[in-house]
């Protein structure tokens, strides 16, 4: 993975973990150790889900820029209908509390979102491509 790819990816990936963290916390004091087990599980899939998302929206840049946008558009769509599967698969569940898996799981990947949009937004992404010049002496 180049360097810019995973700089994007960690500009995403550590303030979405900083939100589970205080998702985990906040999970831990309200509803208790499955709570705070619910949001460690949520902020995993979140990051796991999107940081996939993100690296295979990048090979398509690469390999078929001109499938880009809507492949991001495609996977964007397929990564929240993923997420919803997921929280109807363990809406019932015992393993963890299912409230507080489901809020930090919105709130995860609506931090994923904030961060990619402002890494995005900082990067200097070109959109000529310079020719090589070649100077002679």
């Amino acid at each position: 993975m180049p360097s810019s790819d995973a700089r994007n990816l960690l500009q995403a990936a550590v303030p979405t973990a900083a939100v589970g963290a205080i998702a985990v916390g906040v999970s831990a004091v309200v509803a208790g150790g499955k709570g705070a087990i619910g949001a460690v599980v949520a902020t995993l899939v979140v990051i796991l889900f999107m940081g996939l998302g993100l690296y295979a929206l990048q090979r398509t840049a690469k390999s078929l820029p001109h499938l880009f946008q809507a492949m991001g558009l495609m996977l964007y769509a397929a990564q929240i209908l993923l997420l919803f599967v997921f929280m109807a698969v363990f809406k019932n569940t015992t393993l963890f509390h299912p409230k507080a898996f489901a809020i930090t799981l919105l709130v995860g990947t609506l931090a994923w979102i904030a961060a990619q949009t402002r890494a995005h937004m900082k990067s200097k992404i070109l959109y000529v491509e310079p020719e090589k010049s070649e100077h002679s002496s």
